[in-house]
């Protein structure tokens, strides 16, 4: 390369956008090789080098600080009490469409507003055997994890990673899930819409259009909430290039815990007591002195109102048989307000609509894994257009130094 395609130190430094002593700093470190210039009075820098060394700097200012780790996605934002999907607010959306168009349009940026999801007869049938097998008192998790390994284990073209074929997954894994869980109603046409579908597996009651409405919202809320625990574990997964039915499965092994996705049931259990003894007074009380927190209340990215929770108790006014657990859920925010202001968060509002509905505790665990499904497709997808194997944090080692004796 001649001397005319090089760059002089003062032309590197504004291309990398730093001090000229900083590029000296990156030769030293080894990030940049120097070449003197025929007179010795300066260095010159190669230009693809330089540029190289810029998409570098631009891509790690962009993943966060140091030691905090930060994924670029396209998929949700978190902004002001408001959350959207890719840029549209998840409320309006939720207002306006059913699950599946929603889940569809966020995997492919094509919206068809009459999309239902199938579910293949084989992987349906393998998952329900396989769930069939479980002892009575499995909850509603291990039922979908199970069924979803099964349903991986049926399908023979889950080692595909194409574009094409995970999109063909995704839109059967939801309806494998609901249609793998059993069914306390019958006569559920296939190809009605997912909420319609799940009510008959969490309820025995027979569904009113209102109620299914709330479902359906619920289930299009849920559908992804940025780099939550689980989202997380499907990303690593997808990362190492697990197929999509293993890197749902992830997620699912994260929700289980108190703190994410069964959540909703501790909410449940104690709107179910409130509304059995009238009041929250008692209830919050006992919370407390057992040293426990109040299910229900506040989350750490919404300094105000959960917008989820305003969307459902907005939709449960129109329920008339939720005014009784509408109530309650209204007690306990005014009653623990008296000392802290936390607002009702989704599992509070959920748990209305399981106490609402007759549901067990453990049916907004459900609603949430199905409705999440579409989300954890959707991040995985957005992985597989990554480099392998980024997900892979460097453990910081503060066990004793090495040579140590043989034990």
């Amino acid at each position: 390369m001649s001397e005319q395609q090089r760059l002089t130190t003062k032309e590197a430094a504004e291309r990398l956008g730093v001090k000229p002593e900083t590029v000296y700093a990156y030769v030293s470190r080894g990030l940049l090789s120097s070449r003197r210039t025929d007179g010795g009075r300066g260095s010159t820098f190669d230009v693809k080098e330089v540029d190289a060394l810029s998409r570098r700097n631009r891509r790690e200012a962009a993943a966060g600080p140091p030691g905090e780790l930060s994924v670029r996605t396209r998929i949700t934002l978190i902004e002001k009490d408001r959350y959207y999907f890719r840029g549209v607010d998840a409320v309006e959306l939720a207002e306006r469409y059913d699950y599946e168009p929603v889940a569809q349009w966020l995997w492919t940026g094509e919206l068809h507003p009459e999309v239902r999801f199938e579910a293949p007869d084989d992987l349906v049938a393998a998952a329900r055997q396989a769930v069939a097998a479980l002892p009575r008192h499995c909850g509603p998790t291990d039922r979908l994890r199970v069924a979803t390994i099964a349903a991986a284990a049926a399908d023979p073209l889950r080692f595909d990673l194409g574009e094409e074929a995970v999109l063909a997954t995704a839109r059967a894994l939801s309806p494998t899930l609901v249609a793998a869980l059993p069914a306390l109603r019958h006569g559920q046409d296939r190809r009605a819409a997912l909420a319609d579908r799940l009510w008959c597996r969490l309820t025995d009651r027979e569904a009113d259009g209102a109620s299914i409405a709330v479902l359906g919202k619920a289930l299009v809320l849920l559908i992804d909430h940025d780099l939550a625990a689980s989202t997380l574990a499907v990303r690593v997964a997808a990362s190492a290039r697990a197929h999509p039915y293993a890197a749902v499965s992830a997620g699912l092994g994260v929700i289980e815990g108190p703190l994410h996705g069964a959540a909703s049931g501790l909410a449940h259990r104690m709107l179910a007591e409130v509304v059995e003894r009238g009041s929250a007074a008692a209830v919050v009380a006992d919370h407390l002195r057992a040293g426990r927190r109040v299910p229900g209340l506040g989350h750490r990215l919404y300094p105000g109102e959960d917008p989820r929770a305003v969307a459902l108790f907005a939709a449960l006014d129109a329920v008339p048989q939720a005014a009784d657990a509408l109530a309650a859920a209204r007690d306990v925010v005014a009653t623990t307000a008296r000392h802290t202001e936390l607002h009702a968060n989704v599992d509070l509002a959920l748990a209305v609509l399981t106490v609402a509905s007759g549901m067990p505790a453990e049916a907004g665990e459900t609603i949430f894994a199905v409705a999440r499904t579409a989300g954890w497709i959707a991040h995985a997808l957005e992985e597989y257009q990554e480099r392998p194997l980024r997900m892979r944090p460097s453990g910081q080692y503060v066990g004793p130094r090495p040579p140590q004796p043989l034990p």
